[in-house]
């Protein structure tokens, strides 16, 4: 794809018409989250160099491993998002609770809400792979003046305004939608600024490959097996090529350029899935659906669900149309497995 020379603060000055609620305030927040997406690059860019590699001996809300860099990544997009008073809350993956942002005089006037998944892929930073960001923008449904409440956060993610994701690999870039197109801004490092380099992204009808860890195949869903098995099947254009980064941001970010399908299934170990619906799921699934591809729990759509809980997980299966589609027609073989 041909970029241009148009910068992403340019980018945002020239479609803001696009916004619903035009009066500044989203441009200004994805204008922070490119401030923050910087400053974790150049931190990223220095892992090795200082102490932000390994585990900070902490756990989060899930019971993982919280890794030095996720608890840096999150509080450099905490302070981005908070100090410019653009937000009313914002909630992370690497906090139990959702926080209030008051806005100035304390006045909770602010109109949108934030949910962020601050490092993706973290523990990959320690072997030098890519990582990344993902983030989600809601507009607020309780009335102004008021704090945020938990139903701010739990809105299906039909409702979302905004997402996207910063890649942190051999260039750092932000692609991002507000529901009218998808597109892909690169890093220039000498000096400090997204450009243009990837408009109107559009995920291939189909592909050629298939994204999974089939190090669970013995705890996947029997129509999973079976999907597993027709990509390896050689017939017509198959096999497909498997490739597995294990950072959600990289596998997705080379199948929408390449064509493929990104699965996370339930399994026997994780029988609601494993990624979070709100943090990595619904995002994802708006910049997928932006792209001309699909987004699905193997029966329904990612952004129909109804979310319940901050935390919530999901199985997704995500990427080229057709490849989506396939994969459902396998699931929906075994509707029992859709009750997860």
């Amino acid at each position: 794809m041909e970029g241009s020379h148009k910068t992403l603060g340019e980018f945002i000055i020239d479609n803001q018409m696009h916004f619903k609620y035009s009066s500044g305030e989203l441009s200004r927040l994805i204008n922070s989250i490119r401030l923050a997406a910087k400053i974790v690059n150049h931190e990223v860019n220095k892992a090795g160099l200082v102490d932000i590699l390994g585990s900070s001996g902490d756990t989060n809300i899930q019971g993982e491993d919280q890794q030095k860099l996720d608890i840096y990544a999150h509080d450099v997009f905490m302070s981005a998002l908070v100090n410019r008073e653009i937000v009313c809350g914002i909630a992370s993956e690497e906090e139990d609770e959702f926080i209030t942002v008051q806005g100035k005089h304390n006045a909770h006037d602010n109109k949108y809400v934030v949910l962020i998944d601050p490092l993706d892929g973290s523990s990959n930073i320690d072997v030098n792979v890519s990582v990344g960001t993902i983030f989600s923008v809601f507009r607020r449904v309780t009335p102004l003046g008021m704090p945020v409440r938990e139903e701010d956060f739990l809105q299906k993610g039909s409702e979302q305004v905004a997402a996207g994701y910063i890649v942190y690999g051999t260039s750092t870039m932000l692609v991002y939608t507000t529901g009218h197109g998808v597109n892909g801004f690169t890093l220039n490092p000498a000096i400090g600024a997204f450009y243009l380099s990837h408009p109107n992204m559009k995920f291939p009808k189909t592909g050629q490959i298939f994204s999974i860890n089939e190090g669970n195949y013995a705890h996947f869903p029997q129509g999973v097996k079976d999907y597993i098995k027709y990509c390896q099947a050689e017939e017509d254009d198959r096999p497909y090529s498997f490739r597995y980064i294990g950072s959600m941001v990289s596998d997705f970010h080379r199948n929408m350029i390449k064509g493929g399908i990104y699965i996370y299934p339930t399994t026997t170990k994780a029988p609601k899935g494993k990624l979070r619906l709100l943090y990595e799921c619904n995002p994802i699934a708006f910049l997928i659906e932006q792209a001309g591809g699909k987004a699905s729990d193997g029966y329904r759509r990612i952004m129909d669900i109804e979310p319940t809980e901050l935390h919530q997980r999901a199985p997704i299966f995500c990427g080229s149309l057709n490849m989506v589609e396939k994969a459902e027609s396998f699931m929906q073989k075994y509707p029992d497995d859709s009750k997860y």
